[in-house]
Formats: C-alpha cells, structure tokens, sequence
C-alpha cells in the first residue's frame, strides 16, 4: 500500500513536471522589464521569451513577434531554448515508462522486480529532466542580475525576473521531487522481495530438520516392532 500511494504521487508530481516544462518553453515572460522614462510618460512592457518578444503600451493591446532568426538571441536564450527542449522531450519520455511501470498497468506484466527497475529508470530520468530545465533558468536569471546591477548597461536595456523563471524554478524542484519518489518505490520494492523470498527458504529449512528429526524415531519403533 506504501509504494502504491508513493507511486501515485511520483507521477502526479511527473505529470506536473512535464506539463510546467512544457509552459515554461512556451512562456515569453523570461526577461521582462517595465520602465518609466523621464521626459514622456510612457509605460510599456517588454517581454523577451525563447520563441518571441511581446510588447505592450499603455491603452494598447499586447503585439507579439516571434524572432526573425536564431542570432537575434543573447546566447544565454539561445542554449535555453535547446536546453528547454530537450527537458521537454525528457519529461514526456519520463512519464510515459512510469505509467508502465505503474503497479495498475498490466501491458509490462506482473513481476514486481520488472516494474520496480522501470520504475526506477523513469526516477532517474526525471531527475535529469529537473536538473536540465533548472540550468537554463538559473543562468537567465544570473545574467539578469548581473546586467541589473552593471552601470555600464544602459537603464532601457536592462531586464526584471520574468514570471517563467520563477515557474522553471518550482518546476525542476518538482521534476526532482518526482524522480526520488520513483527511486524510493524501486529501493521499497528491492527490500519487500528479498525478504519475501529469505523467508520461505527459512521455513524449508526448519520443516526438514523436523522431518530428519522424526525419522529416526519412527524408523526406531518399527524396528522394535
């Protein structure tokens, strides 16, 4: 009952992974800035994801542009989109072998050891999906940092925090989450089979010193006999 509620849960935070994973790809809230100049008052947000560039004035409704060509990236923005991407491929993947691993799933057959191992395989592979998308949040939000607090760069130029790093940030924590739940269903299911099958090799033992025990006598009183 414990691994099944533990495997219920690794792949409720892995569907939650996969489906962050795929948000935080498509989210253009990477880099945000919002400012106010000094001469006219303009409000204007700008948004700069891995696919486009949203930008909003005041009273106007948001004009989204996806990018002309892969170099009009910084190359932070550039490895992330690759990086997102293949978090996005791994975290299907993951999910898919959990679901066949699953004790309800039938497909992989009933051999608790068999599951427990693929089990284990879509554990590992989440945890490297959380590591993945968790690499190109942080070094976004590092050269966010560094141009926010650099003087040489320009005010118009320098960017917030968007919403999707924040979410990439929740999403790998999970994605990890996810895949030590998973280990810790194969490490359950390691322990619970080598103790059902040391135990029935004890009880042969002890049932055939009885019989070697009894057979002497029996064989004793028949020869009295």
């Amino acid at each position: 009952m414990a691994t099944y509620v533990l495997q219920m849960a690794g792949l409720v935070f892995g569907g939650v992974g996969m489906v962050g994973t795929v948000a935080v790809t498509i989210m253009p809230q990477w880099r945000v800035s919002a400012f106010i100049e000094s001469n006219i008052v303009v409000f204007e947000n700008l948004w700069e994801g891995l696919w486009m560039n949203c930008m909003r004035h005041a009273n106007i409704r948001m004009q989204c542009k996806v990018y002309d060509s892969l170099l009009a990236l910084t190359p932070d923005l550039q490895a992330s989109r690759g990086l997102m991407c293949a978090a996005s491929v791994l975290s299907f993947l993951a999910f898919m072998t959990a679901i066949l691993g699953m004790k309800c799933t039938r497909c992989t057959g009933d051999d608790e050891k068999v599951k427990g191992r693929i089990l284990l395989t879509a554990g590992i592979i989440f945890l490297i999906t959380g590591l993945v998308v968790l690499i190109p949040v942080s070094w976004v939000a590092s050269s966010i940092i560094r141009d926010f607090y650099n003087p040489l760069v320009d005010v118009a130029l320098k960017r917030e925090l968007g919403e999707a790093l924040y979410i990439g940030w929740t999403t790998a924590l999970v994605l990890i989450a996810g895949g030590m739940l998973f280990c810790c269903v194969f490490c359950c299911t390691e322990k619970s089979s080598s103790y059902r099958y040391s135990v029935p090799s004890h009880r042969t033992t002890q049932k055939s010193f009885h019989v070697e025990k009894r057979s002497p006598s029996i064989y004793s009183k028949s020869q009295y006999v």
